[in-house]
């Protein structure tokens, strides 16, 4: 007998997305590469295991790349980056942020999540033309 998963992108899409801080992760890095220590601090509230355990299920999607500065040693600095898959989700976050401008009130949020006690518009504004700039840049 088959299960919703094997037959609904949806329902497989949700499943990652829904796991908490994997769209932090992923807007964090909309930005632009990050090493651990910066991407812990841009995520905000996320322990350093858990973050681990995130970036290592994205890498293995294929949504995160890895590499490796100053050699292979302990004492190398982890740089993470989107990956073209990975960049694809910032029309998903785009589209998120959005529909919460439209629809939820403004309130303040729980320290660590990313988000700022602002009416956010202008912000998020700001974040979504940078983000395109990008995406242009890239595509050059």
């Amino acid at each position: 007998m088959s299960t919703t998963s094997e037959f609904c992108p949806i329902y497989r899409a949700t499943c990652l997305l829904q796991e908490k801080w994997v769209l932090h992760i992923v807007r964090a890095l909309l930005e632009g590469e990050k090493g651990f220590n910066e991407l812990a601090r841009a995520v905000g509230g996320c322990n350093s295991a858990t973050l681990t355990q995130r970036l290592e299920r994205l890498e293995a999607l294929g949504i995160v790349s890895k590499r490796l500065e100053g050699g292979s040693t302990r004492l190398g600095r982890s740089v993470y980056a989107l990956t073209a898959s990975g960049q694809e989700l910032q029309a998903v976050i785009q589209a998120i942020s959005g529909w919460a401008l439209n629809h939820l009130p403004v309130q303040a949020t729980e320290t660590g999540t990313g988000c700022q006690e602002t009416d956010g518009a202008a912000e998020e504004e700001a974040w979504i033309d940078s983000s395109e700039r990008r995406s242009s840049e890239a595509a050059r």
